[in-house]
């Protein structure tokens, strides 16, 4: 953890002045029982007289609100998660976190009896449909990486459906360890950097999106989309669970890694899967129902202990358990535990590494923890004491480190996952 403790201090985001808040552990870690102290200042002019506060546990259940014009707010960590405070004035606002006996937390609700048949059944579905492959080979002019050759690929999925990314590899040499990058959340098309960096990197790469739609369409094509047929698409079909929109969706990441390891310049050693949030969430699905996958890299990754409100605890991106507007709500809490990130965990048998925000409100770190506690194979777990979802100010640079200085080059030279003790 000393690596995480260099930098603590936690800015809101505000043009001249900004909250500071600082914990009296700078990693954040407390044990049960212990009182969590942070000091509160202003950095700037016209400091506030006073501020609003609120402390809450695990990202829901509020412990304590109120007015303060002191230097400090203490609260007793007495339960195994996180405690999330929240100080603010005006349209000023900062957050800082804690935690305390993670690795005791637990899934919100028990995996359904026939999640393994429901998705061996679907699996097998998939299988029926041949992928039929469309590989078109693009010039990019100025924008071509040197020795880097580039590719559209269209796979077939279920139901008429298709796999839509981009495949890049190195020019020369035969064969190569292959990484899948899946998307986070949204509607957009795929950046060629994405792709063409790793593969100048000697890896064979497929990027794919989370859609069936093409990969390079302009800005306003994606936004019409996104307006328009997938408005909201975390919630089509989400009371039931053959018609789920993410029912495609893991399965467009399970052909793509077939199709990796397929393909003859993969070198039949190394088959990373990596993405960030709904990216972090394809990628835990993945590592846990295609056997070939060697390692997974997640990052703040959504879609974990969807039912954790009923625990007193907030739930992840998409946050099914509130998704209920029109809908039966015991179909859709229901329909959640199929696709929820925690019932899939106990499968995955590859080493892991998870980098996880302790103020994170889009992917909160408890859910997160009750997914990845239910890992047995070799895990790394990189608490980020200062991230919220996003990587402001290097909040998330911990992970990056891991990720892309020590896991992948091990990885890509078929070495085993240097998996540290944290």
């Amino acid at each position: 953890m000393k690596a995480l403790a260099l930098a603590i201090l936690f800015f809101a985001q505000v043009a001249h002045a900004e909250f500071v808040v600082t914990p009296d552990h700078a990693d954040g870690k407390y044990s049960l029982g212990d009182t969590v102290t942070w000091t509160i200042a202003w950095r700037g002019d016209n400091a506030p007289s006073s501020f609003e506060y609120s402390v809450k546990r695990d990202g829901l259940t509020e412990l304590r609100k109120g007015t303060s014009s002191g230097k400090s707010i203490s609260t007793k960590i007495e339960q195994p998660g996180t405690l999330l405070l929240e100080v603010k004035s005006g349209k000023d606002k900062s957050y800082a976190g804690a935690y305390a006996a993670l690795a005791q937390v637990t899934p919100a609700a028990a995996r359904p009896d026939d999640f393994n048949d429901f998705w061996a059944t679907k699996i097998r579905e998939l299988a029926s449909v041949p992928p039929n492959p469309k590989l078109e080979k693009i010039e990019l002019g100025e924008k071509a990486k040197p020795n880097v050759d580039y590719y559209k690929l269209t796979l077939d999925n279920i139901r008429g459906r298709h796999v839509n990314g981009q495949l890049a590899r190195p020019t020369s040499g035969e064969k190569f360890p292959a990484i899948l990058i899946v998307q986070w959340a949204g509607v957009y098309g795929l950046d060629k950097s994405w792709a063409l960096d790793r593969a100048a990197d000697g890896w064979l790469v497929l990027n794919i999106l989370p859609h069936d739609l093409p990969i390079d369409r302009d800005e306003a094509f994606y936004k019409e989309q996104g307006a328009g047929a997938l408005k909201n698409y975390w919630e089509i079909g989400n009371d039931d669970r053959e018609q789920s929109y993410y029912l495609p969706m893991y399965l467009s990441c399970y052909r793509g890694a077939e199709y990796l390891a397929s393909r003859d310049d993969w070198d039949r050693r190394t088959l990373v899967v990596m993405g960030a949030s709904q990216g972090g969430q394809q990628s835990l699905v993945t590592a846990a129902i295609h056997p070939k996958i060697t390692a997974c890299l997640s990052l703040v990754p959504a879609g974990c202990d969807q039912l954790g409100p009923a625990r007193g605890r907030a739930p992840g991106f998409p946050m099914w358990f509130n998704r209920t507007d029109g809908k039966d709500a015991a179909k859709v809490r229901e329909t959640s535990k199929y696709f929820d990130v925690a019932n899939f965990t106990p499968r995955i048998k590859c080493p892991v590494l998870v980098g996880i925000g302790l103020v994170d409100d889009v992917c909160p770190p408890t859910g997160i923890f009750a997914a990845v506690n239910q890992i047995t194979s070799p895990k790394e777990v990189i608490i980020l004491p200062t991230a919220g979802h996003q990587n402001v100010k290097g909040s998330q640079a911990a992970f990056d480190v891991r990720c892309w200085k020590a896991w992948l080059p091990a990885l890509k030279q078929g070495q085993q996952a240097p998996v540290a003790d944290r």
